[in-house]
C-alpha cells in the first residue's frame, strides 16, 4: 500500500428494515456472509478494520474484530457510525490519520477502493473523498480524517445533521469514479429482491 495508514470500519448499525430486520449483513450472497465478503474485499486494503454495530457485539464475534458502538444516541444514521470509529481510533490508534467507510450491504466492492479514494483526495486537494459509479455518488463510501472528529461530533449533536452531503460539502469533498459494467462495484442488497439480484449477477460474474 502507497497511501497513508488508513483503518477501514465495516458499517453494520443500520435497522435493515426493507430486509425485514434483523442482521442485514449476516444474509449470504454467494454461500458467503455479506459480511464476510465486505472483510475480503477491504481487509487487504486498509491496516486493519473494526466494526461499527449497536446492540450485543457478541453476534460478530467470528470475526476476531473490534466491534465499536454508536456514541450518539437514536441510530442517527452512518454518520454516527462514521463518527464512533474517527473517535475509537482517536483514542487506539493515534498513530492513523485516516478511516475508509464501507457499507456491509455491497457484495462487489473494488479491489482498488482506498488506493483511488486517497489519489481523488490528493488530487482534488480536498479533506474527504467518497466513491461514484455512474450517475449516483455513494457518500457512505468515504475516506475520513481524524482530525475532522470534532467537527463531525458538533455537526450530529449540535446541530442534529444527519446527511451526510450537507456536511461534507462545509469541507470540501472529491470522487474517485468507477464504471458501472459489468456489474456496478457499489450495488446495494438492501431488500430480499436485491439479494436475488446479487446471486444472478455473482453467476453471471464470477469475478465481480
Amino acid at each position: 500500500m502507497t497511501h497513508p495508514e488508513t483503518l477501514g470500519v465495516l458499517l453494520a448499525g443500520g435497522l435493515a428494515r426493507r430486509m425485514g430486520g434483523g442482521d442485514k449483513p449476516l444474509r449470504s450472497v454467494g454461500g458467503v456472509t455479506l459480511l464476510d465478503r465486505a472483510v475480503a474485499r477491504i481487509g487487504p486494503q486498509c491496516d486493519g478494520l473494526i466494526v461499527n454495530a449497536n446492540g450485543d457485539p457478541a453476534r460478530f464475534a467470528g470475526l476476531g474484530l473490534p466491534v465499536v458502538a454508536d456514541t450518539v444516541e437514536g441510530f442517527a444514521g452512518p454518520l454516527a457510525g462514521i463518527l464512533a470509529a474517527l473517535e475509537w481510533m482517536a483514542a487506539q490508534r493515534p498513530g492513523t490519520g485516516w478511516l475508509v467507510s464501507i457499507p456491509t450491504d455491497s457484495p462487489f466492492l473494488p479491489a482498488d477502493l482506498v488506493k483511488r479514494l486517497h489519489a481523488a483526495r490528493e488530487t482534488a486537494g480536498t479533506a474527504l473523498a467518497c466513491a461514484r459509479s455512474g450517475d449516483q455518488t455513494h457518500p457512505v463510501v468515504g475516506l475520513w480524517p481524524v482530525s475532522l472528529a470534532a467537527d463531525l461530533r458538533h455537526a450530529l449533536v449540535v446541530e442534529d445533521m444527519r446527511k451526510i452531503d450537507r456536511w461534507t460539502a462545509r469541507h470540501g469533498i472529491a470522487e474517485a469514479v468507477w464504471p458501472t459494467a459489468p456489474c456496478d462495484p457499489f450495488f446495494n442488497a438492501n431488500s430480499p429482491e436485491d439479494l436475488a439480484e446479487a446471486e444472478t449477477i455473482l453467476a453471471r460474474f464470477p469475478e465481480a
